[in-house]
This record gives C-alpha cells, sequence and structure tokens, in this order.
C-alpha cells in the first residue's frame, strides 16, 4: 500500500474525522470566550476596579533603555487568560457531564425481552439438555 493511499485510509477513519471537527470548532469557541471575556465582561470588572484596564496591567521589571525595550510582567493579560481558560474548562465540563449522563442511561436501560422466537428456541435448547 502506498503512502498516499495510507495516509488516506488513516484521514477517513471517524475518529480522526471526528477529532478534526472537533478541533476546528474548540478553536472557533475558545476565540469566542476570547471575545467575551475581552470586551464584555473584563471592562465592567475594571469599571468596578476603578476604571482599570486589564490588558494594561503589568510590573516593570527593568525599565526601558535606549538599546532595549522595557522588561515588563503582564500580569493583567495573563488574568484575562486564566478567566479564558476557566469558562472554557467549565463548559467542556458541562458537556462531557452531559455525555456521560447519556451514557449512564443507556447503560441504566433494562435489556429488552427476548422475542416469541428466541423465547421458543430456548425452551427447546432447555428441553433436549435435560432429555
Amino acid at each position: 500500500m502506498g503512502m498516499v493511499s495510507e495516509f488516506k485510509a488513516f484521514a477517513m477513519r471517524g475518529n480522526v474525522v471526528d477529532m478534526a471537527v472537533g478541533i476546528v470548532i474548540g478553536g472557533a469557541f475558545g476565540k469566542i470566550v476570547s471575545s467575551f471575556v475581552d470586551g464584555v465582561l473584563m471592562p465592567p470588572i475594571g469599571m468596578l476596579l476603578g476604571g482599570v484596564d486589564f490588558s494594561e496591567l503589568q510590573i516593570t521589571l527593568q525599565a526601558a533603555t535606549e538599546d532595549a525595550a522595557a522588561v515588563t510582567l503582564n500580569w493583567g493579560a495573563f488574568t484575562q487568560t486564566v478567566i479564558d481558560f476557566v469558562i472554557i474548562a467549565f463548559a467542556i465540563f458541562l458537556v462531557v457531564r452531559a455525555m456521560n449522563s447519556l451514557k449512564r442511561d443507556e447503560e441504566e436501560a433494562p435489556p429488552a425481552e427476548p422475542s416469541a422466537e428466541v423465547q421458543l428456541l430456548t425452551e427447546i435448547r432447555d428441553s433436549l439438555r435435560r432429555s
């Protein structure tokens, strides 16, 4: 089997395609959450804290010189990223929890009663064993 046909067989497997779709949707969801945190959530929080813009919060470790830019610790941007992560992690938790709940419901469902033909064949089998 050539490398191209082997790759095609690999890429067209259901799990790989599902994973690719999940990655694309996850990337888009991450952008939505980042936009929500940056544009909707953090401005009111910054306003409540006295008009603070979190993306600009930093600690200067070394001032800028003529030869080099300032060395800063950008803890405000880090805080926004942590909030992004918490929201995304919580959303994923809710999805996994819902999927596990559905799977649990499937596992707890009682098995279907066998059909009349299966019951008759079972009786015949049991009768032949007794003979």
